[in-house]
């Protein structure tokens, strides 16, 4: 019970310690392996994950991953028979796609042709792009390199947001003497291409890093997906192949902090150092930890570090002006949002100028505010938040009535479930002065989302005007449940005078 407790609060280490110390007692027990088996990958423990395995494998319940371990682990120690085994596994079961591959890398390392075993390979839509991916590796590995490059990009063009691809052939092309070509591969302006460039290192060709490099690439593929479990395994089967891989790393703790195990996580972030090419892809992970942990000023001053560096990139000023936003510092976070504007110039998206627009509007400039609500508007006519903010926005000020419903009007039908854009339009019907039309809308938002102040206050203030006096105190009371700051002195006047005289705020 203490395992499963730590395990469901992210100590995976704790959880792993104490699943181990179970196993050992019930050696047989499956329930306790397979959770010994998980916690151990994430915690790192891979004697006690091979140990768990085994006692799934033996019951006949092993899930399919364990042979992804099992395989690197017998390629890292040269075991042929142990690797054919495992690839035997891995062919049989739902991760089949990668066997080509592998297969094709055991070839190499064997001295035999590995192009035939790619050749044969059903085109699985899986497959298809790591086998393409993998004939250019093999290739440069043969030191066939017009043919690889060629086949490079191919796969680059089929796939041209892949860093990772390229990350790999120049690797590769570095380990084989290659250092110039390599450099080609990473070619651009872009801050991510030339720390690359800065930080390549060399790559041995064989089964170890063909096998590392296409379990990293998978666990990329799935980033975001909800497969944190098969993340953690296939980056730490990469590790153990490739302990220096720090993009395996970044990945690893990525999936670590989606099973909140937010120590351990950290724990692999800093074994990638400043000189690491991934380095600043590490710090602006840790913001973003600190951020789920809730420590918002510690990732605050982490973002506004990367941010103000000189070599800082759109990217770190978005991050930046996010944790600005989320503290509520909105005039701040718009001189950064401004920044990041200015920066994508003709590029910048309806997102962009929401932003901007939503952190001056916030911060009491509504009038440099409104242009890039409006080209929010203009550039996603229909995007419900866009129209949502500039509708609401504008009837709150009593500014162009008739326009402001017409845009909530449209935000509704395109999302007529949600609560908050119910209750903008109930509310901009009425400050038009139609209550009849605007009530039934604000009794549906409060029914959507009974928590929210705003909304409740909303039907409280129309309950009043219908002359429905006692349903507006209680939903005032509901309202001031909620209600902070000068909101909560409004309601307290509300509930003490009733509606006497619109405030400026309502």
């Amino acid at each position: 019970m203490k395992a499963r407790a730590a395990a469901a609060d992210g100590a995976v280490d704790v959880a792993a310690a104490g699943y181990a110390a179970v196993l050992a007692a019930a050696p047989g027990d499956e329930v306790v392996a397979i959770r010994a088996y998980r916690n151990a990958l994430a915690a790192g423990d891979i004697a006690l994950a091979r140990r768990a395995a085994a006692v799934l494998v033996r019951s006949g319940v092993a899930p399919a991953d364990t042979a992804i371990l099992e395989f690197a682990d017998a390629v890292r120690a040269r075991d042929r028979a142990r690797a054919d085994d495992a690839l035997g596994k891995i062919g049989a079961g739902p991760l089949d796609f990668l066997a080509p591959v592998l297969r094709a890398w055991l070839a190499f390392d064997r001295g035999a042709d590995p192009f035939p075993l790619l050749d044969s390979a059903g085109e699985s839509g899986l497959g298809r792009r790591y086998i393409a991916e993998h004939r250019a590796l093999l290739l440069i590995a043969s030191k066939r390199l017009d043919e690889g490059v060629a086949a490079l990009q191919a796969a680059v063009g089929a796939d041209p947001g892949s860093v990772d691809l390229r990350w790999n052939a120049a690797t590769l092309l570095t380990g084989t003497g290659q250092r110039r070509i390599a450099r080609d591969v990473l070619s651009g302006d872009d801050p991510v291409m030339t720390a690359l460039r800065d930080g390549l290192r060399k790559g041995r060709p064989g089964a170890a890093f063909g096998t590392s490099r296409l379990l990293t690439r998978l666990a990329a593929d799935l980033s975001g997906q909800e497969t944190q479990a098969l993340s953690i395994l296939l980056t730490r089967s990469a590790l153990m192949l490739d302990p220096g891989d720090d993009r395996a790393k970044l990945l690893l703790a990525a999936a670590l902090a989606g099973e909140r195990a937010f120590d351990r996580a950290i724990m692999v972030l800093d074994t990638i150092k400043a000189a690491s090419p991934f380095y600043s892809a590490a710090l602006a992970e840790r913001v973003g930890m600190l951020r789920e942990q809730g420590a918002p000023e510690r990732a605050l001053a982490l973002a506004q570090g990367l941010a103000t560096r000189r070599d800082a990139d759109v990217r770190d000023l978005q991050r930046y002006a996010d944790g600005l936003s989320d503290l509520g510092r909105d005039g701040d976070a718009a001189k950064v949002y401004q920044q990041v504007v200015d920066r994508v110039g003709d590029a910048a998206t309806w997102i962009h100028h929401l932003q901007l627009g939503g952190s001056l509007e916030r911060s009491g400039e509504w009038q440099a505010a409104l242009p890039h609500l409006r080209k929010a508007v203009e550039l996603a006519p229909e995007q419900p938040v866009a129209l949502n903010y500039l509708g609401y926005a504008q009837v709150e000020r009593g500014e162009n009535l008739a326009e402001a419903v017409a845009l909530l009007e449209r935000a509704s039908r395109l999302r007529p479930d949600d609560p908050a854009i119910t209750d903008s339009l109930g509310w901009g019907y009425y400050r038009s002065g139609d209550v009849a039309k605007a009530l039934p809308l604000l009794e549906r938002a409060a029914q959507g989302q009974p928590s929210s102040a705003t909304i409740n206050e909303h039907l409280g203030d129309a309950y009043w005007k219908a002359g429905r006096r006692f349903e507006a105190r209680y939903a005032w009371r509901a309202a001031a449940l909620y209600a902070e700051g000068e909101q909560k002195g409004r309601l307290t006047t509300k509930l003490a005078d009733g509606l006497v005289q619109r405030t400026a705020a309502n």
